[in-house]
């Protein structure tokens, strides 16, 4: 298979998986993403909350969005005490569980903030096993009062992000926090840069963009839809790899690392568009694997699909382990395959193609 992903480029993904994006606050890693597809765009907008799209083909009647979101889970400081020790809200699906003895960046005005979550030590829980929840995780950050907390520019609201950083596994896992979803706004951007450099000419305007707020409810996505008003919208985000311990595939499904990106069959997915990409993937000799969601997906496809007047949506996802924890990890192939897949599908689609049941 040709080489898809650079030194450049997994450069830039350390450092963009590196930068906190906390839901609700993602300029700055909007930014970096923004100055990485820069020279391979035509145009770009963004919205009143952050969502960021750029445009290849402007001036073209007909749209095509690949999307993904920018935002990671994280906290929010909820309560100080007079001891000085901070208890926190959740932004977004923060796993509580994984907290005790992590260290942890606390946001303020002044500027980063370390802390850890205190946890008694194991021979002070021997007679009452307790488990972490939200009433009993909470941060230390060196001090000894509240007052002391709020001179280092810490007050109720200030954002908590985890610190732990990107690393490789045998040379073919990406391993961080927030893999969920800053893969997926990796991979578009790779499929803009692959486009400038093979100086691929679409017959459509194409939309590359990246949300916010979607750990939240899709909220970006709702927004940056009502703007673009797009015909076709192809979303990509993270699955769960089930081949681990602890995981019931008859509950979640038969997803695996390493053989493929996967297409969901559900309400929001349209059909039509769904087998165009399969066909694709086939005639490509791309692996994928196929998925079964419910009521929705639960992921931007279902923003994008029950838009406007509706619009023709897909979900390519990246089976990735260990979700919202501090070791998100994928496979180095199936984020190739996934780019690959997104590139070939932009090519099979015609400039105004109508992808109705019924006409």
């Amino acid at each position: 298979m040709k080489k898809i992903i650079t030194s450049k480029s997994e450069a830039f993904l350390e450092k963009y998986l590196n930068n906190p994006s906390p839901t609700g606050f993602e300029s700055e890693g909007q930014k970096l993403w923004l100055s990485y597809i820069k020279p391979y765009i035509e145009e770009y907008f963004t919205d009143n909350y952050g969502s960021v799209v750029g445009v290849i083909n402007p001036k073209a009647k007909y749209k095509v969005v690949i999307e993904a979101h920018a935002d990671e889970i994280s906290w929010f400081v909820h309560y100080i005490t007079k001891d000085g020790f901070i208890y926190l809200r959740r932004n977004g699906g923060s796993d509580h569980m994984i907290a005790p003895s992590k260290r942890v960046i606390i946001h303020t005005d002044k500027g980063i903030v370390k802390a850890v979550f205190g946890w008694p030590a194991i021979h002070m829980r021997q007679q009452k096993e307790e488990t972490p929840s939200l009433k009993n995780i909470f941060l230390d950050c060196g001090c000894s009062s509240d007052k002391e907390v709020e001179k280092l520019g810490i007050h109720v609201g200030c954002v908590v992000t985890f610190e732990d950083e990107f690393m490789m596994l045998n040379n073919n896992r990406y391993v961080g926090r927030a893999l969920d979803n800053r893969m997926g706004g990796f991979m578009i951007a790779e499929v803009a840069r692959i486009l400038k450099e093979e100086k691929i000419k679409l017959p459509f305007g194409l939309y590359i963009v990246n949300s916010v707020q979607e750990e939240i409810g899709l909220r970006g996505a709702e927004m940056i839809a009502h703007r673009i008003k797009p015909d076709v919208a192809i979303i990509t985000d993270v699955c769960h790899d089930t081949h681990t311990p602890m995981v019931d595939k008859i509950e979640n499904g038969d997803l695996k690392s390493g053989e493929g990106p996967v297409l969901t069959y559900g309400p929001a997915v349209q059909n039509n568009l769904l087998k165009q990409i399969i066909h694709t993937a086939e005639k490509a000799k791309i692996p994928f694997q196929r998925a079964a969601a419910s009521r929705s997906t639960g992921t931007d496809t279902d923003a994008f699909a029950y838009s406007n007047e509706g619009v023709s949506s897909a979900l390519i996802s990246l089976p990735l382990r260990y979700m919202h924890t501090t070791v998100e990890m994928v496979r180095k192939e199936d984020v190739e395959n996934t780019i690959r897949l997104i590139k070939e599908t932009l090519l099979s689609i015609e400039d105004g193609q109508d992808f109705r049941y019924l006409k």
